[in-house]
């Protein structure tokens, strides 16, 4: 039941941050990626602060995500220098335009290859309840939650541990995370990243 409270709950913050926002424009967008592409459009680049994993994929993220996503950096609710400072110069025009453009496109690409870190069999077995706001295979039907099919194992791993850390606050996930050891969120993680999905979009 508290599950169930906690998914509704995230669905009402989400939609609550995309009412009355900026509608996009992917065309316009491409005056303004410059910023994105020298990590995002780089496949298999790798953030070195605070921490050293790949930075995510963003090619075919629901557009409402990567905007809430952008304000949750700037308001400092999560935690990446890097991300503060390029989420901080963004007005609310350029978030809905950068969102557009990078979500325009279905997310079609090849898993990613498990690692030595994490199962994807084990992560299958641990994944029911992320199942119910993400997916089974991490393809949310719902725009409110985020895909992470096919997404970088250890991108993920670090997003959990974030969150588990308090780096990235969030009520929801933190209670999700807190019964989680770091092989639970590495199985996990193998699992997601091992399905069809998000793509390094240039």
């Amino acid at each position: 039941m508290q599950g169930r409270h906690l998914v509704c709950g995230l669905a009402l913050v989400l939609a609550g941050l995309s009412a009355g926002a900026a509608e996009g424009d992917a065309d316009a967008a491409k005056g303004k990626i410059s910023m994105c592409i020298g990590c995002h459009g780089i496949e298999g680049y790798r953030t070195s602060f605070p921490e050293v994993y790949r930075v995510p994929k963003l090619g075919g993220q629901y557009p409402e995500y990567i905007v809430a996503a952008l304000q949750v950096y700037k308001s400092g609710e999560r935690s990446h220098p890097t991300m503060q400072g390029v989420a901080g110069g963004l007005s609310e025009q350029d978030m809905a335009d950068l969102a557009a453009y990078y979500g325009a496109l279905p997310a079609t690409s090849a898993p990613e290859p498990a690692q030595a870190a994490g199962s994807p069999l084990r992560g299958k077995e641990k994944s029911e309840v992320c199942a119910a706001c993400h997916g089974a295979d991490g393809n949310s039907p719902l725009p409110t939650f985020p895909r992470i099919g096919g997404q970088h194992p250890d991108y993920l791993l670090q997003a959990l541990l974030d969150y588990k850390a308090g780096r990235r606050k969030n009520p929801i996930m933190a209670a999700q995370v807190e019964a989680l050891s770091k092989q639970d969120m590495a199985d996990l993680a193998a699992w997601y990243g091992a399905q069809q999905g998000l793509y390094v979009k240039r």
